[in-house]
């Protein structure tokens, strides 16, 4: 921004000392009141906080079993215990850290590097929030009562079938991680609307910080690849708790299902959690060469395109369980491919180095991402050779993949997230951490991990299975555990180091130096209690850098929507690519609401997987009603006129329609809903591929075409019927009861439509626990049944503010939503009936 374009944003005029309690009032709550916090830093280091506890108790996991592999022949812990230590170990550093501290990182630094005051759902992020803290809680705490699962973090069937686990271990793995996997897809919604609408004016797309794309990218994945491991938990799960046959291959089922649906998301997992850690490299990298990022463009689509290949690698995974030559030929190179787009970021990274003119200062930050790059790419080479097909045979299930494994994730993700620790203290508790006690706890991480990892290389290709918990000596495997156990105890030491550091130096809110590293990203603008003081207009890449009084213009309210035009929490909303203001969003403030929520839904689900069902259904009903009081107030419609932003711009505080970030919002959520019933198409056509004679036999009957024609009469009725009750609300002078009344016949037609699908084949005498044709058939129904009560639920509380006068033709916006998922659920269930009716037909008579 120019001097002269600076003259045209002038502060709000506010009485004196009414700016400082309204930012007193946005100040991060304290005492009693933080679990009601909806401010992003609290929330972001709640989250984070609770992640890296996580990693902690995995640690101690994992120690535990080199204690037990340290010599041949050891009994430190039984066969038993042993399978619950390493499924726990896994599961927990996959799902209950790996995810959620990326996820936090953008929770907690995409608003400062887009200045915004907040991302636009706080309560929404505090949900993902809690509901991950209890039920990461209490599915951990399975392992001191013996409930613990024993099938790996992957649970492949038939072992985790009743027949062979019997008992509530695997439910709980299954119940709970798939309810921790919702917690994840509501903190990717709050991503994906975060960067793309609440971007400071000027920041377009190509501007915005290299974290932001990667946690863009981050969160898009997560919308695709998820669903697929929702999928396969819910098919284990109803198979363990009803017996329908998804994975029983007598009556139809296949166990490869569950491993095609387990990959399409635990493969693009390491990517997900692999570029958010190379989008903090690449912050970190240009300050410590104080350059601008070499090659931005061509990271930004490397970026975008290691998310696309990550998905055509799943059965990389697969290469030994006999799926057909072409497969192996077409998967293993997608395998080789997916390498370019890391080496052009790892070729950008040491370009920037290259081209500094300074000397490298060797921080605590810039030690650990070198550690990063020596380790990811020894790690990246490893991934080459287990991607052709001949040496993944001989190496596959040996600890050649668990050194590979740990090469990548811990050096793709884990260096990287404690370079960004010693990075963003300053920002946080404006005091750095120690560089003395930071390098004592690279160098002891740093070598102990490849004395830990750099031997199971040997070890596997000396023929070393995977998850066993002993040997003998016979075996000549012992000296190189020895070693390894040796390197798990020194990463513990530095991990202590780094704990210490925290106790001693961590203080939030003690003074320091604002950008300690000179930085040129917004992050390290100055922070008041409430995020910055004006939001800046942005016009390059490094605006600290480019413009130095920057700082001083922004804490003096001399940009966008200075002190609190609003006389509440706020920030602005902008355009999708250019970043051009639109309008003012007011912030909900702290509340139970959605901590009540969470809690009640986590109850839910684990009351659920102890066959609790009555108190489940009440908690169910709980969390429904405590989602309820959430939202009641937070649609306030037009309740103060345009205000002044500063630079003459006056912008509404209210919208509806493709512009308001609610709509995206549920855009997102459509496409998580899309994606989970694509891993459905998928498995029902996996199915009848695999095992046509089984899939066939299981089908005696085809339904006549009467009954699923009038169900698409209904379905096609049901949307029709939410327009005109959207439609007769634009009308001036309207009877606002005619809308409530076709807002309920709709979801009425829905239902009945939904539900005559269902009593057809049912009244025909198809059973789901028959065959794996008729447990998929009616899994179809399950599917959009849940969003039918899901849009049941909303009908009828657009019908409540109607009646309250909350609901007019200016306050649609829930309306809107509502009509927007119920032409989803129309779309989803006509495919679903062409699937379950016109399938058949147009392949042919029955067998």
């Amino acid at each position: 921004m120019t001097d002269k374009d600076r003259q045209t944003i002038s502060p709000v005029p506010r009485p004196a000392g009414e700016e400082e309690d309204l930012l007193r009032i946005w100040a991060t709550p304290k005492g009693w009141r933080l679990p009601t916090a909806v401010n992003n830093t609290v929330i972001g280091l709640l989250y984070l906080g609770a992640a890296f506890l996580f990693f902690v108790l995995a640690g101690i996991l994992a120690l535990i079993m080199r204690t037990q592999l340290a010599v041949p022949g050891n009994d430190f812990v039984n066969q038993d215990l042993y399978n619950q230590l390493f499924t726990m170990h896994g599961t927990t550093m996959m799902f209950l850290f790996a995810v959620p501290a990326m996820e936090a990182l953008g929770v907690l630094l995409l608003p400062q590097m887009l200045a915004a005051r907040d991302l636009p759902f706080p309560r929404l992020s505090a949900f993902a929030v809690w509901a991950y803290i209890v039920g990461g809680s209490v599915f951990f705490l399975t392992i001191f009562f013996d409930l613990a699962p024993q099938g790996g973090w992957f649970m492949y069937p038939p072992l985790t079938l009743t027949e062979f686990q019997p008992g509530d271990n695997a439910d709980f793995w299954l119940l709970g991680i798939g309810f921790i996997e919702i917690s994840a897809i509501a903190g990717a919604i709050e991503i994906i609307v975060g960067v793309f609408r609440t971007r400071p004016p000027g920041m377009s797309l190509d501007k915005l910080p290299i974290f932001g794309w990667a946690m863009l990218i981050f969160a898009g994945m997560i919308m695709v690849a998820f669903p697929a491991v929702i999928l396969a938990t819910m098919l284990l799960e109803i198979e363990r708790a009803f017996d329908w046959p998804f994975f029983t291959a007598e009556l139809g089922g296949d166990p490869l299902l569950w491993q095609h649906l387990f990959w399409f998301f635990g493969h693009p997992e390491v990517y997900i959690i692999f570029l958010p850690a190379a989008g903090l490299v690449s912050m970190i990298v240009p300050t410590i060469a104080r350059k601008p990022l070499i090659g931005y463009n061509l990271i930004v689509v490397a970026i975008a395109a290691t998310g696309f290949f990550s998905f055509g690698l799943w059965v990389h995974h697969m290469f030994t369980t006999g799926i057909p030559a072409l497969s192996l030929a077409f998967f293993s190179a997608a395998s080789m491919a997916v390498a370019i787009p890391s080496g052009i970021q790892f070729f950008s990274w040491i370009a920037t180095f290259a081209a500094s003119n300074r000397k490298i200062q060797f921080t605590t930050p810039s030690l650990f991402v070198l550690g990063m790059l020596a380790i990811f790419l020894i790690g990246g080479l490893t991934g080459v050779m287990v991607a052709m097909v001949p040496f993944n045979w001989q190496a596959h299930d040996t600890y050649f993949i668990v050194a590979h494994m740990h090469y990548v994730l811990v050096g793709g993700m884990v260096f990287p997230l404690f370079a960004g620790f010693y990075y963003w203290v300053p920002i946080l508790a404006k005091r750095q951490l120690s560089e003395r006690l930071g390098r004592w706890a690279f160098w002891l991480m740093f070598i102990g991990f490849n004395v830990a990892f750099l031997p199971m290389h040997f070890t596997g290709l000396l023929g070393m299975p995977r998850r066993v918990w002993t040997y003998s000596e016979a075996m000549g495997w012992g000296p190189l555990n020895l070693v390894s156990t040796l390197g798990a105890f020194t990463i513990a030491a530095g991990v202590l180091v780094f704990i210490v550091d925290l106790a001693r130096n961590f203080r939030v809110g003690e003074g320091g130096k604002d950008n300690p590293f000179g930085a040129g990203t917004l992050e390290f603008l100055p922070q008041d209690v409430y995020s910055t003081r004006s939001i800046p207009h942005v016009s390059s890449r490094y605006p600290l850098w480019d413009d130095p009084d920057l700082p001083r213009a922004v804490a003096a309210g001399e940009h966008y929507l200075p002190n609190a035009p609003t006389g509440g929490r706020e920030t602005l909303i902008t355009s999708p690519i250019h970043a051009r203001p639109q309008y003012v969003i007011q912030m909900p403030g702290p509340s139970w609401s959605h901590v009540l929520a969470a809690v009640f839904t986590a109850a839910f689900f684990l009351l659920l997987t102890v066959k609790l069902v009555t108190p489940a259904l009440i908690c169910g009903a709980l969390a429904i009603l405590s989602c309820l009081v959430w939202v009641w107030g937070i649609d306030k419609g037009p309740d103060k006129g345009p205000i002044d932003i500063g630079g003459g711009l006056h912008l509404p505080v209210y919208v509806t329609g493709p512009m308001a970030h609610g709509w995206w919002a549920m855009i997102v959520l459509m496409i998580v809903a899309g994606s989970l019933f694509f891993a459905y198409l998928f498995s029902y056509l996996y199915l009848w591929t695999v095992s046509p004679d089984a899939w066939h036999a299981g089908r005696p009957y085809l339904p006549g075409a009467l009954r699923p024609f009038l169900s698409a009469l209904l379905l096609i009725s049901s949307a029709g019927m939410i327009w005109g009750a959207r439609h007769r609300l634009k009308i001036p002078g309207h009877r606002s009861l005619m809308s409530a009344g076709l807002i309920l016949l709709a979801a009425l037609f829905a239902g009945i439509g939904l539900g005559l699908e269902f009593q057809g084949h049912w009244g025909q005498g198809l059973r789901p626990q028959s065959s794996s044709y008729a447990a998929m058939v009616y899994l179809g129904i399950i599917l959009s049944a849940q969003i039918m009560l899901a849009i049941l639920i909303m009908c009828f509380y657009c019908i409540a503010r109607i009646l309250a006068g909350k609901l007019d033709r200016i306050r649609v916006a829930s309306l809107e939503n509502t009509s927007l998922l119920l032409y989803y659920l129309v779309g989803q269930a006509l495919l679903g009936l062409l699937l379950i009716h016109g399938f058949p037909r147009i392949m042919g008579p029955l067998a």
